[in-house]
């Protein structure tokens, strides 16, 4: 069958669940169109790294079209989508129109700020790269400005630092910015003083790792104290202006420095589709992973709302991962002319790091915590990257950060 014959199927965004079932219809009996905004893949469980000055933006991405290069049956489209006639078969770019035979729309998800406009306009994120490079710019700012700040007052707002949101990425971020304080920025700025840091850790819920047992939940909770971060349980903020992070409970919190991490939902492009949405904005699937009513068109990843035990599966890599592998053997299995196959999550378990040899780690109905826990982390992480090039450079910078407390990005860069 010439290539031009063959059923071409259309991959909006590149994150775990898009390349996936990329990777899984490379060299296929199908035409395959990566379509994303940006041109990489980001390995996003990392992104904290570059925000803490640990590692750069390229040992976590690798360019889309550099993973394919060998691959003929699959290209690329640097563009947004705007829109999808489903009847037509055709998804709208900002470059054109591009029609398709199947559609598999994993766009991922993007920030929740559950309508909260001051928290929006004033609070830093960490969705993308952009986001990393912009954090990192202002953390390293505070302490600039805190080196020659005579006013007490305004020195110790400029050194503290707000964590809203107890997941993973919001307890990662945490124990990162203490290590990075205590460990390395101390010996950059000499005549501070380290002891007037304030990092806190909020969350709205009773407990941090809500996806994890109560005893790594302890763990957790446990070494973030030992690392100097305050953390706040019941905490739900309800402003924060720049300079002044204020709770419903009506504490204050003087600070210019907010992480918001607390809330994600599935990326705008699905609000405008028309498609039956649940929680948090995501689309309602078949168990096979497709829209109801369109059989060539499947949704994956954190935008995929699918039920199993009566609770919604999360929005995790995990999930995304298998999902896209499940949708591209649905597709395979569609053109074939056999009917598509009920999707399953296998749970592999949950990680979570909070600094140097301290971590929790949940696999099947084993536990861990400490160091073994963290040579968990770091060995899933590692083989998580794309192109060895990338877990070289990774596994290096952590060796020279676990050895001589040193972190090489420490740039303040234009954004």
């Amino acid at each position: 069958m010439k290539p031009n014959t063959l059923p071409h199927v259309v991959v909006v965004g590149a994150g775990f669940a898009g390349m996936k079932t990329a990777q899984k219809l490379a060299g296929k009996p199908v035409r395959v169109t990566v379509v994303d905004r940006r041109n990489y893949h980001l390995f996003q469980p990392l992104l904290y790294q570059v925000a803490t000055a640990g590692l750069s933006p390229d040992e976590i991405a690798y360019p889309v079209r550099a993973i394919f290069q060998d691959k003929k049956n699959i290209d690329f489209l640097l563009a947004e989508v705007t829109g999808v006639d489903f009847d037509a078969r055709i998804i709208q770019t900002e470059r054109g129109l591009l029609a398709y035979d199947y559609l598999i729309l994993a766009a991922g998800a993007a920030v929740n700020f559950f309508g909260n406009l001051s928290l929006a306009k004033n609070a830093l994120v960490l969705k993308d790269v952009p986001d990393a490079i912009r954090l990192r710019n202002h953390v390293l700012r505070m302490f600039e400005l805190a080196a020659h700040e005579k006013d007490p007052v305004e020195r110790q707002s400029l050194l503290t630092f707000v964590v809203a949101g107890g997941g993973p990425t919001g307890v990662e971020s945490a124990g990162a910015l203490s290590e990075l304080i205590r460990l390395v920025l101390r010996k950059d700025y000499p005549n501070l003083d380290i002891s007037n840091v304030r990092i806190l850790l909020l969350e709205a819920s009773s407990c941090l790792l809500s996806g994890f047992p109560a005893d790594l939940q302890a763990a957790a909770l446990k070494s973030l104290s030992a690392k100097h971060i305050t953390v706040k349980l019941l905490a739900r903020l309800a402003h924060f202006d720049g300079r002044q992070a204020r709770l419903e409970s009506g504490e204050v919190i003087n600070c210019q420095t907010l992480l918001w991490s607390a809330g994600v939902q599935a990326a705008e492009i699905y609000q405008h589709l028309s498609l039956e949405q649940a929680r948090q904005g995501r689309v309602k699937v078949l168990p096979t992973l497709q829209v109801a009513g369109r059989e060539n068109v499947f949704i994956t990843g954190d935008a995929s709302y699918l039920e199993e035990n009566g609770q919604p599966l999360p929005m995790m890599g995990t999930v995304a991962f298998q999902q896209g592998e499940a949708a591209a053997g649905n597709i395979l299995r569609l053109v074939a002319g056999k009917t598509a196959l009920p999707f399953k999550y296998a749970d592999p378990g949950s990680l979570a790091t909070i600094g140097r040899n301290d971590a929790v780690a949940r696999i099947g109905n084993w536990r861990f915590s400490g160091f073994i826990a963290w040579v968990i982390w770091l060995v899933v992480h590692l083989i998580g990257l794309i192109g060895f090039r990338n877990r070289l450079i990774v596994l290096i910078n952590w060796a020279w950060d676990y050895f001589f407390y040193d972190r090489a990005v420490r740039l303040i860069t234009r954004e």
